[in-house]
């Protein structure tokens, strides 16, 4: 299981649009940086590679900081009802504070794995975030928090119904399962 946060905000994520000849589009927008976090984790599924790729979403008002991020991996613990989770992750500060290493070293049903530094394209909820952000959030010049919060919302939506999509993010990393050991 892949684990990464990102961060919407009032600000526009500006794209490229068509418009008629002569007609230079414009986007206006409050200059507010209210912000939402989001952070999702996508996978395999443990015993069973071909079932499925596994999507968890999370969307709050602000930041993640540790304590938010163990509200999150509590709400993957149930999810995956206590089967074995290895959630690989980014050096945030916050993935290896002492508080979450503590809570980590008490949880039998989590394994955590660091990945390589500046490597974000070993990390398939990069892409996630990329699709998301090109597509729903592109040009969403919103009024409050709410209506960019949906416009992310729609996007996941979209990813879920589109299975074939969350497995392009994860074969697009290059990474394979091996369901046994390789012998060294």
């Amino acid at each position: 299981m892949f684990f990464d946060e990102s961060g919407v905000s009032l600000l526009p994520v500006v794209r490229r649009t068509y418009a008629p000849r002569g007609r230079t589009p414009a986007l206006r927008h409050r200059l507010n940086w209210k912000r939402a976090g989001m952070a999702a984790a996508l996978g395999y599924h443990a015993a069973d590679a071909c079932r499925g790729a596994r999507l968890c979403f999370d969307l709050r008002p602000g930041t993640y900081d540790t304590v938010a991020l163990i509200e999150v991996l509590e709400q993957l613990k149930r999810f995956y009802r206590g089967e074995p989770v290895v959630l690989v992750w980014d050096g945030l500060g916050a993935h290896w504070s002492h508080a979450m290493r503590d809570w980590a070293a008490r949880q039998d049903w989590l394994t955590l794995e660091r990945l390589p530094a500046y490597a974000p394209q070993l990390n398939p909820v990069e892409m996630l975030w990329s699709a998301i952000k090109a597509r729903e959030l592109a040009n969403v010049a919103g009024e409050h928090l709410a209506d960019v919060a949906d416009a992310a919302e729609a996007g996941i939506n979209r990813v879920c119904e589109e299975e074939r999509l969350a497995w392009s993010f994860l074969a697009h990393t290059g990474l394979e399962i091996h369901t046994s050991r390789p012998q060294n």
